[in-house]
């Protein structure tokens, strides 16, 4: 079950530090079904609800050619999370982890990711298939899912010259 702030056996929690402005910017707003991180489902599924993602003016016209790509990374920020755990106890088996080997959205910076199945584009929005975070969720950034690019080679001996 989903827990809103209890420490779980094992788990250790630590004071946060100062906060200090990375210059972050929301670019968007997610709409979701989910109001509750009880009814959020733990992972996104490709056939699940269509969900929007809610861009923002200035940010229009930066959809132009997303249309082109059928997955899609999304990056948002987790702003109902908790960001206090290092050691998390997931689903109550008392297995104590790191927050960093773990998919939990407790972490020191919230940061969500999902790759998404593109729908469609209407007007301001992109409409999706694949998130698991709650209605209302900021939204950080979209990119082309990376797995549609082909990684560069490695570099070889003589590719690059220095004067």
């Amino acid at each position: 079950m989903v827990r809103e702030n209890e420490i779980r056996e094992g788990e250790r929690a630590v004071d946060m530090p100062e906060t200090t402005d990375a210059g972050l910017v929301f670019i968007g707003r997610i709409r979701t079904p989910w109001t509750s991180r009880l009814e959020t489902p733990r992972q996104g599924r490709h056939d699940g609800p269509i969900c929007r993602l809610e861009i923002f003016e200035p940010w229009v016209p930066a959809i132009k050619g997303v249309d082109f790509y059928s997955n899609l990374e999304v990056i948002y920020w987790l702003d109902q999370s908790r960001r206090d755990l290092v050691l998390q106890s997931p689903k109550n088996n008392k297995s104590t982890r790191g927050t960093f080997s773990l998919r939990s959205p407790v972490r020191p910076n919230p940061i969500g990711t999902s790759i998404v199945k593109l729908e469609r584009i209407e007007g301001n929005m992109i409409l999706v298939r694949g998130l698991d975070c709650l209605d209302g969720t900021p939204l950080l950034d979209v990119k082309p899912d990376r797995c549609e690019f082909t990684p560069l080679a490695a570099p070889q001996p003589g590719d690059f010259q220095t004067e």
